[in-house]
């Protein structure tokens, strides 16, 4: 982009070159290369439309993940948090060795052992990852949560999730597990059926401030 100066005031396009009026100066630049139709069909733009696709693919989920569990994001205070989660959601998508490039997906990298182990291993700004102090298992009504003996805690949430890869929509729930006095094992609700694909995340208060969180 450059400026000029002429009696005659030029706006428009004249042959490669674009000229307008930008805050007051006379600009001039180069028309851009991009041609939306090649983009489109060409050839040649098609390892840039894979790359596109996925991207945003990519981003929608991460974007889920992150309005579900938007109050314990706050608190980690990581201005970067939002590309970190972007670049976990690529990494695990590309453990999609099943679809083909341009149409991998997160479903199907995340329901890899690489995939889900990346995912509870992400830490969110400075609050620990749960790591191996944590574990759950299921029962016919309701789930439980086993938490290392060495950690002392005041609070228990769990958010349970799940995710609609296809339509990008989600439902989770909330629940504070009762802690009145300490426990080997803690019951939580069971909120989807067993054919759903669901994420449990677990947080961790202790003097109403966050210790430990992430997926498990």
């Amino acid at each position: 982009m450059a400026t000029y100066e002429s009696l005659i005031k030029l706006n428009g396009t004249v042959g490669d070159l674009v000229f307008y009026n930008l805050n007051g100066k006379n600009v001039v630049r180069k028309k851009s290369g991009f041609n939306k139709n090649a983009f489109k069909k060409s050839p040649s733009y098609e390892k840039v439309r894979q790359n596109s696709s996925e991207f945003g693919h990519c981003s929608k989920i991460g974007k889920i993940f992150r309005q579900c569990l938007e109050p314990y994001i706050k608190e980690c205070s990581d201005p970067l948090l939002y590309q970190k989660f972007a670049k976990l959601m690529t990494e695990i998508k590309d453990l999609d060795a099943i679809s083909e490039k341009g149409k991998r997906t997160v479903k199907q990298g995340i329901s890899t052992e690489a995939g889900f182990q990346m995912l509870k291993s992400f830490q969110f700004g400075d609050v620990q990852p749960l790591g191996n102090s944590v574990s759950i298992s299921a029962g016919l009504w309701d789930y439980s949560t086993v938490l290392d003996k060495n950690i002392s805690v005041d609070d228990i949430i769990m958010e349970t999730i799940s995710v609609n890869f296809e339509e990008y929509q989600s439902e989770h729930f909330n629940e504070m597990i009762s802690i009145e006095k300490p426990l080997a094992e803690y019951v939580f609700q069971k909120h989807f059926s067993d054919d759903e694909l669901k994420f449990h995340f677990l947080i961790l208060k202790k003097d109403d401030q966050i210790i430990k969180m992430g997926f498990v």
